[in-house]
């Protein structure tokens, strides 16, 4: 690291787990990306499907919460996402284009939630096997269009692989000109090797390092 600090990736873990989940990561990251600040932020809520774990918001069919209970989760946990990215920016006197969102799973989901929503668009949000909440809200209440890479294992058995193509149709619908999406062959519910290395090379190109 030169001491100056040029960007920032912000992981957000799945259902279950916490920040410290995707916070590895950094380490293979970081030698090809030397000034940038990685943050692996907790869920705000405490998780009955998993109590050792945190959750973004509760899952119906996992927790016996409503639909609506989930759906005001998502809401309060997008307004602490927000505070949280804007707090990043202001305490590291970072611009949006200098911040990338690396999603996993639920975290995914909040990403595609939240960032559409924002003034200015982020560098990039690199979403792994997860999907597009609420996609018939997005083309009325989309304000900015990061550039969005969509990554899922073939074999995915808790959030179908289907959801990729899914989530890349509403992102184009509402007029999105940068997606990507890659296929991690043979992977279950998780982040294989090329797909990091996908993200790796959509990280870099966005913050400038190639």
């Amino acid at each position: 690291m030169s001491g100056e600090m040029r960007s920032a990736v912000v992981f957000l873990h799945g259902y279950g787990a916490n920040g410290a989940d995707l916070i590895g990561l950094a380490d293979p990251l970081a030698e090809h990306m030397p000034d940038t600040l990685f943050l692996a932020p907790d869920a705000p809520e405490m998780c009955a499907g998993a109590p050792m774990g945190l959750q973004w918001f509760p899952i119906p069919w996992i927790d016996n919460s409503s639909e609506e209970e989930s759906r005001q989760g998502a809401y309060r946990a997008a307004a602490d996402l927000d505070a949280f990215l804007d707090g990043v920016m202001v305490d590291e006197d970072l611009l949006p284009e200098q911040v990338m969102v690396f999603g996993f799973s639920q975290g995914t989901m909040m990403a595609l939630h939240v960032l559409p929503r924002r003034e200015d668009p982020v560098a990039g949000v690199c979403a792994f096997s997860g999907r597009l909440l609420e996609p018939e809200l997005l083309a009325d209440e989309v304000v900015s269009r990061p550039p969005v890479l969509l990554v899922h294992g073939d074999q995915d058995d808790v959030v179908p692989v289907q959801s990729m193509p899914q989530a890349a149709e509403a992102l184009q619908a509402a007029g999105w000109s940068e997606v990507f999406a890659h296929v991690m062959k043979g992977t279950a519910h998780g982040i294989a090797p090329d797909g990091l290395s996908v993200a790796l090379a959509f990280m870099r190109e966005r913050l400038g390092y190639s």
